[in-house]
């Protein structure tokens, strides 16, 4: 009986590093400092944090939101209401921008590339 319940632990061990390695891999190459180009194709940075957070400068102001990986794109709330999404397209990076109220499926207001910096 013992032995069955310890294969079981070491199991249910095993599945939980598998989930846990295979999620931080993801977000991992997200996570970090991302030059950007704004709407009126200012330069901002953007700052990824590995709790889910996303903070960024834009102008003389911080700007601060959430954002988490979605299929393969990390998908940034700001709370301005401005949503970005980062993804990967070939061996480059494209940033998109859609304006406050507008869906992701509505042409981008916005599209630059974008590049991982830290």
């Amino acid at each position: 009986m013992r032995l069955k319940r310890s294969k079981f632990y070491i199991l249910l061990a095993k599945a939980i590093l598998i989930v846990c390695f295979s999620n931080g891999v993801m977000a991992g190459e997200f996570e970090g400092s991302w030059l950007l180009d704004d709407s009126s194709g200012k330069p901002f940075e953007a700052m990824l944090s590995t709790d889910g957070t996303a903070s960024g400068t834009h102008g003389n102001t911080m700007k601060h939101g959430t954002w988490k990986e979605e299929n393969g794109v990390a998908v940034i709330h700001w709370n301005t209401g401005w949503t970005t999404r980062i993804e990967k397209k070939g061996d480059k990076y494209v940033k998109t921008a859609f304006k406050p109220g507008a869906s992701m499926t509505d042409t981008p207001t916005n599209t630059s590339a974008a590049i991982k910096s830290k």
